[in-house]
């Protein structure tokens, strides 16, 4: 079907929905690269305005990617639940971002509404909104998940403390771990990329961590980043694995490129949750995404970036995750070339995640070689701690040694907690108290004159 708007004089005529999506999309390198942005401004406004006049239900019967060769437009079709959607279902694309804005669409409007709703209608209508939109609408949509601490509660801003290291030397993580936790990072998860993906590998950091954790009660959860076929195996041998991690995209193509189908997620998820270690909670999947990964595999069946991208989200859905975070700026300049389009794409994807009800953080990064730069960061990390957004990453000095890119640190993780009022996980928070790293005023302390417990934990860990 052919879609069409008028312009001035102008007419223009998108001749798929596909297309139509792409050409509404705010500018960005990868579908340019992609050959699918609109050319002009005013071909972009035109696509808006005929995407604004879309019936919502047009998704349910477009697929966009085609369901008997794709088992995540499968999953998305036979999830979805008409109850739910009930409330917008005679809404067109513009209405329900109208309605999105309204005080009528309060945090638990939003819940009752997010299993209703396919990625391909948030994609669309996260198009039609400026950043302010994106904004308004992620802080009203809130999603709290826990295992050891609970995350995504009003008031609350979470970190993964990323201790990597480019030899994965135990000393190094350990020390880059301390100093993370003396700052108040560290209650969304202690989380380590390897540098190397072995099974005996993730068994002796996961046991440090675990070691670590007990000794001096910490209440967090820990995570290395290898594939979910390593971490299953890992868990056969008995390790002490709390959360299961994958990188995931929104086509079944995409994400045989990772080497994953939904499949080896189910079995993962079912193993991890059987060892039934959370306190608080047993939400035990960690699930990474980013903007431009499925163009990468060349696994995009045409769709821009954005829509393949909350399509990732459908995924991650499935499993009810603890943490999603897009890596918004990880993948490069061909995908999102500079501060701007970095910023957008975060602010879109912390969105469209929270809208279908997703555990959404964002790793607030970008890489040497991308026009961008720290200011650029603070920025997008500020934008974020309004959006209500529920973890961003802490690595040591914003550097990661490791992964050579450049995300937030510690400090950032406090400043933006102390300019807008944020505080740690309830039970994280606990326990810095209780160490003398936080004061009542949810300020931390210097580690010197920090309380005894902060002491032990220092000289434990030295030991």
């Amino acid at each position: 079907m052919a879609y069409s708007a008028t312009v001035g004089q102008t007419a223009y005529r998108f001749p798929d929905l596909k297309t139509l999506l792409a050409r509404a999309t705010p500018a960005r390198s990868g579908d340019q690269l992609a050959g699918l942005a609109a050319s002009s401004d005013t071909e972009r406004v035109a696509a808006r305005i005929a995407l604004a006049d879309l019936p919502l239900k047009t998704f349910l019967s477009e697929a966009l990617v085609p369901y008997e060769t794709d088992e995540v437009t499968r999953l998305i079709m036979d999830s979805h639940d008409a109850g739910a959607f009930a409330p917008v279902a005679s809404f067109t694309v513009g209405q329900w971002r109208d309605w999105l804005l309204s005080d009528a669409a309060t945090s638990d409007a939003l819940s009752a509404l997010a299993p209703g709703l396919t990625p391909e209608m948030v994609a669309a209508v996260s198009k039609l909104m400026r950043n302010q939109d994106l904004i308004t609408v992620g802080r009203k949509a809130r999603v709290v998940t826990a295992f050891r601490t609970t995350i995504g509660l009003p008031g609350r801003l979470s970190v993964r403390l990323q201790p990597n290291h480019p030899t994965d030397d135990p000393k190094a993580i350990a020390a880059s771990i301390l100093d993370g936790l003396m700052y108040g990072s560290g209650d969304a998860t202690i989380g380590i990329n390897p540098a190397t993906d072995s099974v005996g590998r993730c068994l002796e950091l996961l046991s440090m961590i675990d070691d670590l954790r007990r000794r001096f009660d910490v209440p967090v959860q820990s995570c290395v980043l290898a594939h979910v076929t390593t971490l299953i195996q890992v868990m056969e041998r008995g390790g002490p694995v709390d959360l299961v991690f994958q990188s995931i995209a929104g086509s079944q193509a995409a994400n045989r490129s990772f080497g994953i189908d939904l499949s080896i997620l189910k079995e993962a998820h079912q193993a991890a949750t059987s060892l039934k270690r959370g306190t608080v909670g047993q939400n035990v999947m960690y699930f990474e995404t980013g903007q431009g990964s499925a163009l990468s595999a060349e696994a995009h069946h045409g769709l821009d970036q954005q829509t393949m991208e909350v399509r990732a989200y459908a995924v991650a859905r499935a499993f009810d995750p603890l943490l999603v975070n897009t890596v918004v700026g990880f993948i490069g300049p061909e995908y999102l070339y500079d501060g701007k389009q970095i910023i957008r794409a975060g602010l879109e994807d912390h969105c469209c995640g929270k809208l279908l009800g997703l555990p959404m953080g964002v790793d607030v990064c970008y890489t040497n070689h991308a026009e961008a730069d720290q200011d650029d960061m603070d920025t997008l990390l500020t934008l974020l701690g309004v959006a209500g957004c529920s973890y961003i990453m802490g690595v040591p000095g914003a550097d990661d040694v490791m992964l050579s890119y450049q995300s937030t640190s510690f400090h950032d993780a406090n400043y933006v907690r102390g300019v807008l009022g944020l505080r740690p996980a309830p039970e994280f928070e606990a326990w810095l108290t209780r160490m003398g790293v936080m004061d009542a005023g949810g300020r931390v302390r210097p580690a010197l004159a920090a309380g005894s417990g902060a002491r032990r934990l220092i000289d434990g860990v030295a030991t």
